[in-house]
């Protein structure tokens, strides 16, 4: 109990004072895993148990292994700062460390005509 406790804590802090850093799967531990936007408690599990196994290629690599990571989910941790041997995925811009707040889309303007 008191271990998830403070992994939850320490998930929190890497979240909230790393934004959008780059993690090496191949390097980062479990708390910068769930530091990551999209990337949980028990994905960090799953990418540490595979690479026990041996370490992540590519991302193919890391798709292959990784149950639940598909192209889509792939492009988004990318996104969100993951990386494969320091490599963002191929096409995906990652977003940058300074982005710190995240986009909104501004509303439409109400275009009701008051009569």
């Amino acid at each position: 109990m008191i271990k998830k406790l403070m992994l939850a804590i320490a998930a929190l802090a890497a979240s909230t004072s790393f934004a959008f850093a780059q993690v090496d799967v191949n390097k980062a531990d479990a708390a910068a895993l769930d530091g990551v936007k999209g990337v949980g408690p028990s994905m960090s599990k799953a990418i540490l148990e595979e690479r026990s196994k041996g370490e992540f290629k590519d991302w193919a690599d890391f798709q292959k292994r990784v149950k639940g990571v598909g192209d889509k989910k792939a492009a988004k941790l990318s996104e969100a700062g993951l990386q494969v041997n320091g490599k963002g995925k191929e096409g995906v811009a990652a977003k940058p460390a300074s982005a710190g707040a995240r986009e909104t889309k501004a509303k439409p303007a109400d275009t009701k005509a008051s009569t």
